[in-house]
């Protein structure tokens, strides 16, 4: 089992002069582990297609509905990249100029290129330099394959649009295995590391610890647990999404999710971004469709998903984290950031041809990981090197309250219970959430000092 990019299609309508058919994507790459026993049971990362969506087509960002005409058109909000800015108080100068962004998924994307260049000119951002690696052979693109090739696409234009959305001057290295085995993915992060790509890194896939054969001892999780080491030696800062079937990641049991619950990474975990008329910053409430008095808009849809986040079973808590959570266990999440598909993100996919070319709703855990990875970037650009490893940091932030207070929005509402029981979010440090979401104009200020 596992936490699988799972999509929706909404109705067809209209908004104004635009010609608006809308789809609601939900995107965390899932994960399931193959069925043998043993340490070097190997780990298997896979992300559901989408199914055939409809599209928003807009040239401009006067062009794209406000979030608010979004919800009453269609039951949900849609944010682009300078509404997210705003939301999140991110500067002008805060671009990721002179920084570079790791980008790691399988299969890739036909159309990456160019769809970023089209994402580009419809939100009014500057193209970036894009470069793609294949340490391990340029794999084909067939989605009749039945390997999940189009939902990893979806997944590369997410990573890319949105990490570039939050360091529009940051190069993009995108590093793409040629399958979705656990191995070959923790090659493509190996050959990251070792080659120093860029100091920020962003993975957005991961498998229940429950699922993973051997659980500690299992030799693809020691592999890239490795690599961790290896980041964390190289001053790179690695994000990695939190998972998008709550608290019991999609087994019967609580599970923390893998990359993600490993002590040398952040895990980013999902929230519902709520913003005023103007742009500005309202609240946040943990992201959990099954909680129907919270889920936004009046949930019209039904259920999407809910912010991972749990114990490890696997890794006990690093110091920075129990000094402030006060658990043994090391827990998802760290951080926390927008993930709702009720209050979704604009991407832009043009693998899927024709009129079904264009702007789709997108949501989940691993929307977040790559704009916490550029905003990190803008970090780094403002101090002038590489900040590293960032756990330590933020946590200490969180331990001062007047630097906290104004660093972090503490998401306090809802829990993480999704067809399971799960965890509630409180003041504070708390599993489905973590330290909250960023303040990015005062962050940045207390991670360079």
């Amino acid at each position: 089992m596992g936490n699988k990019k799972r999509a929706w299609l909404l109705g067809a309508s209209g908004l104004g002069v635009l010609s608006l058919v809308i789809g609601a994507v939900f995107m965390h790459a899932g994960a399931a582990a193959a069925a043998t026993t043993g340490n070097s049971a190997p780990i298997t990362y896979n992300a559901n297609p989408p199914m055939k969506l409809s599209t928003i087509h807009a040239t401009s960002p006067s062009g794209f509905p406000t979030p608010q005409q979004c919800v009453a058109e269609f039951g949900l909000a849609c944010y682009t990249p300078s509404e997210i800015r705003q939301a999140y108080n991110v500067p002008d100068s805060a671009t990721g100029a002179g920084q570079t962004i790791v980008i790691v998924d399988a299969y890739g994307s036909p159309t990456v290129q160019s769809d970023l260049q089209t994402f580009d000119a419809a939100m009014g951002l500057p193209d970036p330099t894009l470069n793609i690696f294949y340490p391990g052979g340029s794999p084909t693109y067939n989605p009749l394959q039945n390997h999940s090739e189009e939902g990893w696409a979806s997944e590369t234009s997410l990573d890319v649009q949105w990490s570039h959305a939050l360091a529009p001057l940051a190069t993009i290295d995108l590093v793409i295995a040629a399958n979705n085995a656990g191995n070959v993915l923790n090659n493509a992060v190996q050959y990251a590391v070792s080659n120093h790509l860029g100091n920020v890194m962003s993975l957005s896939y991961g498998a229940p610890e429950a699922a993973i054969a051997g659980g500690g001892n299992n030799s693809q999780l020691m592999q890239s647990h490795a690599n961790f080491v290896a980041a964390q030696a190289a001053g790179i800062s690695v994000f990695v999404s939190a998972g998008d079937n709550g608290a019991s990641d999609g087994t019967s049991v609580i599970s923390a999710d893998y990359p993600a619950s490993d002590p040398l990474v952040t895990a980013v975990g999902g929230t519902n971004l709520f913003t005023t008329s103007k742009g500005a910053y309202s609240n946040e409430t943990v992201w959990n469709d099954s909680n129907p008095s919270l889920c936004p808009f009046g949930c019209v849809y039904g259920p999407f998903g809910a912010t991972g986040g749990a114990p490890s079973v696997i890794f006990s808590a690093p110091s920075y984290q129990s000094a402030v959570s006060g658990n043994s266990s090391r827990t998802t999440s760290d951080v926390a950031y927008n993930a709702s598909v009720y209050t979704s993100v604009l991407v832009y996919l043009g693998f899927e041809g024709g009129d079904n070319n264009g702007f789709y709703f997108f949501g989940g855990t691993s929307e977040g990981a790559p704009q916490w990875a550029g905003i990190t970037a803008d970090a780094d650009q403002a101090a002038g090197h590489a900040l590293g490893f960032l756990n330590p940091t933020l946590y200490s932030i969180a331990a001062n309250k007047s630097s906290y207070s104004k660093d972090f929005h503490d998401v306090t509402v809802g829990d993480n219970g999704f067809g399971s029981s799960g965890f509630s979010a409180g003041a504070g440090y708390d599993i489905p959430t973590g330290l909250g979401s960023p303040n990015v104009a005062n962050l940045i200020p207390d991670l360079i000092k």
